[in-house]
């Protein structure tokens, strides 16, 4: 019974040695952590300063808005690197810079494997803001997504569609995949099919249609108007219209709209047909018509 008494004894008095063992590095560490604390509130200071001043830099240059936003994020990132390698400093005495990225370099293949997806889109994003097409603004079409890019983060672009609708694509898929960037110029060629009957004359035609486009409202004057007989359809001889005008949807709805309708106008003037399909059925045996009586 006294053994048993002494052994909990013992346990206890192990137990409450280590608490206070526990307690006085705890009450050592105090000081390193007020300093650590110190050191990664002045490095959020810092960073914040840093960042406002490199906002104000990039605001006096052409630089492009994303391409400002990747020297902000760069900047603010390299900051809090240091910054966080002088508080592991303070907190473990024995880790020296080169340890500590040693150790880094270790672990970042481990959890490069474990992200591949969120560094791939990270890179994939510092990528895009360098190179210098698909500005902010720019009207894009990708993988079946359409509209205005509105932001591009380091990891997402967001697209906001022509329906107000808020589109986040992964950078990755818009550097892999063919882009298509409808604004890169200020103007963009658009064509349409219009078709005529077999017994007209195509030179009238192509007059007739020629002069509808170039009197049509949204259309560059200034750059060449296509009109070309490019197929004999089932009903119909078939022109190919190409004209410029603004390369924005609005332009495009716009103009086509107003060429349509130039054209219809003019050929209806003229007295030019444009068929409906027709159809013509033809019997092996002649058919017997039946008549009133």
């Amino acid at each position: 019974m006294d053994s048993s008494i002494d052994e909990s004894l013992n346990a206890f008095d192990i137990l409450v040695r280590q608490l206070l063992s526990m307690w006085e590095q705890a009450i050592s560490l105090l000081p390193s952590l007020f300093i650590a604390g110190f050191v990664l509130v002045i490095t959020w200071i810092i960073a914040r300063f840093a960042t406002r001043i490199a906002d104000r830099l990039t605001d006096k240059t052409n630089m492009r808005a994303s391409l400002q936003e990747l020297v902000e994020t760069l900047v603010r990132l390299g900051i809090w690197i240091v910054g966080l390698m002088a508080t592991f400093t303070i907190l473990l005495p024995g880790l020296t810079p080169s340890s500590l990225i040693a150790g880094l370099g270790f672990g970042a293949v481990a959890i490069g494997f474990a992200f591949q997806d969120i560094f791939e889109n990270f890179m994939a994003g510092i990528l895009i803001m360098i190179r210098e097409k698909m500005r902010i603004g720019d009207y894009i079409e990708c993988e079946g997504v359409e509209g205005i890019v509105e932001s591009i983060a380091l990891r997402e672009t967001h697209v906001r569609r022509n329906n107000m609708e808020l589109t986040i694509i992964p950078n990755s898929i818009l550097f892999k995949n063919p882009v298509k960037i409808l604004t890169d110029q200020k103007k963009r060629r658009h064509e349409i099919i219009a078709g005529v009957a077999y017994d007209t004359d195509l030179d009238i035609a192509r007059e007739v249609i020629l002069k509808a486009v170039a009197s049509a409202d949204q259309v560059n004057k200034a750059e060449r108007i296509d009109v070309f007989a490019c197929e004999f359809n089932a009903s119909s001889i078939d022109f190919k219209i190409r004209w410029w005008s603004g390369s924005k949807p609005r332009a495009m709805h716009e103009s086509r709209d107003n060429v349509i309708r130039a054209i219809k106008r003019a050929l209806d003037d003229a007295g030019i047909e444009i068929p409906f399909p027709y159809v013509t059925h033809t019997f092996k045996e002649p058919m017997p018509l039946a008549q009133k009586e």
